[in-house]
């Protein structure tokens, strides 16, 4: 920079193979590496040199070869952003950025740009459309000359350039001012970033579209194809190609370390589709959060193929229990046990959450939703507690199709949500699953995605329930210890009985059928005093052995088993259903 303000002349003693020139006088011709040694005697042997010194320290390394590059000054072709920079500046703030800091960092490299060199020495890309005097050097592109050049690309590709002879590809009767018409061809080529940064002319202009929905790369394009692409559009169009602009961080090893061909240390993501299948590949990428770097392993995949087989695993079991299901006549949800609301307003929450999920491309959130609801919600509670509807109540009685009712809800919104993310196990879900009439059997993916039904909001419901899973949660720990100190096998042997006092005491006192049947045991009674009270919850607990005898149809323990002399060995709830 001082050089060049001071008026001083560039001079490059190095030419494009690395040799150096007649301007390096006793050294020309000497490959630049192997002068160094030369230079120095020199140095020494004129009483020149002070001191010889061999320092370590980074230096520009190319990242294909690995062998240290050199600084050359040539002359270059550069475009100007001050015309257009504060225009690029007020467009860059009408864009969407994902995460929301690759604003700022785009914002700041705008801010501190000078001239853009968009030329290269490179033998491939694509050209620069400049034409060279050869007697006076003076660069010719015209109108005209960019029109012809244009022409004869669109008919046979960029590499025409390199095929054709000067004159074909000049107009005719072209002059310089020199009045020459003795060309050479320009043998840089354009920047790729350039080239890349112009993609929308030809990808959106040429199909009509004003921009792009979405612009998706790595996080080192703020400065690459990001700012290229929205610093040709402002130029050429006053505003951005892209709406929206979502930026990725790089997959990384156990170790953090970035993946690599020369490292060795890459996933191939085929390996991982012939161990695991491509949904598992398709969601470690969405369990991940992308904002930053993603780490990958094959301890990683196997954690997330646990996930996934959880996920299938809850819609193969409500498959297999409502393949009875008439689905063209299910029970109207006012009708619904109350269990069964509860299970459909978490449905509510979670498409709601996903649907955010997904709108924002937070996919990871989305991912974590569906497992906590999958594993936690459904597999663990609700699932496990109707059990005994599904499988000891007759076939058509309401308990029994509130619950397969439930279930088809579920499953008819779980798969569409899962559509996006796992396509092809949603695929085999919908092939199984049964159909309303008139509902499009052929693919999920030809289906709508699933929306909040206002009717299963119900929030008062879901802190009632909130109460009771931190009562059954209680009972359950104490079922646990009972059944260390071997007073207790299964749950189903248990008798429990719940202490509590006033407000608590008057929430629990009309639930015994309901925290009987959550608590999974076969008694359960409720008793207005203070006695070993969790202070948290504000129930006190005991566990009994359970009265009465096994059923072997629904092994609850009741007093009515033998009753009915024709099924002396089941309760009287079992015999009823049989009858």
């Amino acid at each position: 920079m001082c050089g060049l303000k001071n008026g001083l002349e560039i001079v490059v003693c190095v030419d494009a193979k690395g040799h150096q020139t007649g301007e390096a006088g006793p050294f020309a011709g000497q490959y630049y590496a192997k002068s160094d040694k030369t230079i120095i005697a020199w140095l020494e042997e004129n009483g020149l040199l002070l001191a010889s010194q061999k320092v370590n320290h980074s230096y520009p390394h190319c990242w294909r070869c690995k062998k240290p590059v050199i600084f050359r000054a040539t002359k270059q072709w550069f475009a100007s952003v001050d015309g257009f920079r504060k225009e690029t500046l007020e467009a860059i703030k009408g864009v969407k950025w994902y995460p929301a800091w690759g604003e700022e960092r785009i914002t700041k490299m705008v801010e501190e740009r000078n001239d853009w060199c968009i030329s290269r020495q490179r033998t491939w890309g694509v050209p620069i459309p400049v034409f060279y005097c050869k007697d006076c050097e003076k660069e010719y592109v015209t109108a005209e000359s960019l029109e012809k050049v244009q022409e004869i690309f669109a008919k046979k590709g960029s590499n025409a350039w390199f095929d054709m002879n000067v004159k074909d590809l000049m107009p005719e009767n072209a002059k310089c001012e020199c009045g020459s018409s003795d060309f050479v061809k320009e043998t840089d080529i354009m920047d790729v970033w350039f080239d890349s940064g112009s993609t929308h002319e030809s990808v959106l202009a040429e199909r009509g579209l004003p921009e792009a929905d979405l612009y998706l790369e790595g996080s080192d394009q703020h400065r690459g194809w990001f700012q290229s692409s929205i610093l040709t559009s402002v130029a050429t169009k006053g505003k951005a190609p892209y709406k929206e602009v979502l930026t990725h961080g790089y997959t990384i090893d156990e170790k953090g370390r970035k993946m690599s061909k020369s490292l060795g240390n890459g996933i191939e993501p085929k390996d991982v589709m012939n161990t695991s299948g491509a949904d598992v590949l398709r969601l470690w990428v969405l369990a991940s959060d992308y904002k930053s770097d993603i780490s990958v392993s094959k301890d990683i995949i196997k954690q997330v193929t646990e996930v996934y087989r959880k996920i299938r695993n809850t819609a193969r079991y409500i498959l297999g229990n409502i393949a009875d299901f008439d689905v063209n006549h299910p029970v109207a949800y006012e009708d619904l046990m109350e269990i069964d609301k509860w299970a459909l307003a978490k449905l509510n929450r979670l498409i709601k959450d996903c649907t955010k999920a997904y709108d924002t491309y937070d996919f990871h959130i989305a991912y974590r939703a569906l497992n906590q609801f999958c594993v936690v919600d459904m597999s663990a509670f609700y699932l496990d507690i109707i059990k005994n509807r599904l499988y000891t109540y007759r076939a058509d009685c309401v308990e029994r199709r509130s619950a397969q009712t439930t279930m088809y809800e579920i499953l008819s919104a779980l798969v569409r949500i899962l559509a996006p993310m796992t396509c092809f196990t949603a695929e085999e879900i919908w092939k199984y699953m049964p159909h309303r009439a008139g509902e499009n059997t052929e693919s999920v993916m030809l289906d709508f995605y699933p929306k909040v039904n206002a009717k299963f909001e119900n929030e008062a419901l879901e802190l009632k329930w909130e109460r009771l899973i931190r009562i059954k949660e209680t009972v359950a720990k104490k079922l646990e210890k009972a059944r260390a100190e071997k007073i207790i096998g299964l749950s189903l042997e248990a008798k429990v009985i719940l202490y509590a006092e006033a407000e608590q005491y008057d929430f629990i006192k009309d639930k015994i059928d309901v925290l009987k049947e959550i608590c999974m045991v076969s008694q359960l009674e409720i008793s207005e005093n203070r006695r070993n009270q969790d202070e948290e919850v504000g129930i006190g607990v005991e566990v009994q052995k359970a009265e009465g005898e096994k059923c072997e149809r629904c092994w609850m323990y009741s007093d009515t088993v033998g009753e009915n002399a024709e099924h002396p060995h089941i309760c009287k709830d079992c015999a009823n259903a049989i009858s």
